[in-house]
């Protein structure tokens, strides 16, 4: 009689979970994670945004420069990352470890957790850009300026960018844009 009583305890219990949503674990928004390319270079990556968009900002600082990236996507549609997120944010700077810049040749961030996930859980580049280290702080609110206005589509583009969106590969156009309005003065 014991065992018959403990038996339906515990099926009882067990079915009280039956139907209930599982709720996502505490996501690691606002959270900084440090890693190093394989050249060495020191980084940080943060991450923004609610289950609708997330962003991603990616700093580097190497030899005199830094440099930096903006991912975007809505990496809630896969379920592994809901399941937990900083799993997820780890193998992405895990995959930026074994590459000599974290921003150049990353058009999208993958992660194998969430391979078969639809495409808009991928991260997608949306900005980059290089700046010597000792104006970093001064610029970085002049180029979330012109970011603004690039994402808006504005018709004050220069021509700088006009130039780096025509013969530069998309997920470079920021970068592009900042060597060629050196080189033009």
């Amino acid at each position: 009689m014991k065992s018959f009583a403990l038996l339906f305890l515990v099926v009882f219990c067990g079915l009280g979970g039956l139907g209930q949503k599982l709720k996502p674990k505490k996501r690691s928004n606002g959270e900084e994670i440090k890693f190093r390319t394989k050249t060495k270079d020191v980084c940080t990556m943060r991450v923004s945004g609610d289950d609708e968009e997330m962003k991603l900002r990616i700093e580097c600082k190497r030899q005199g420069m830094s440099y930096w990236c903006e991912f975007t996507g809505k990496p809630s549609v896969c379920r592994a990352f809901r399941n937990n997120p900083k799993i997820y944010w780890n193998q992405i700077a895990a995959e930026l470890r074994k590459i000599p810049h974290a921003c150049e040749s990353m058009e999208v961030l993958k992660t194998t957790m969430c391979q078969k996930a639809p495409p808009e859980a991928l991260m997608k580049q949306i900005a980059a850009g290089v700046e010597p280290e000792d104006l970093a702080d001064q610029e970085r609110s002049i180029q979330k300026t012109s970011l603004r206005a690039a994402g808006q589509g504005s018709e004050n583009e220069t021509e700088a960018m006009k130039l780096a969106r025509e013969h530069c590969w998309e997920s470079l156009h920021g970068f592009c844009s900042y060597i060629i309005g050196i080189l033009r003065g």
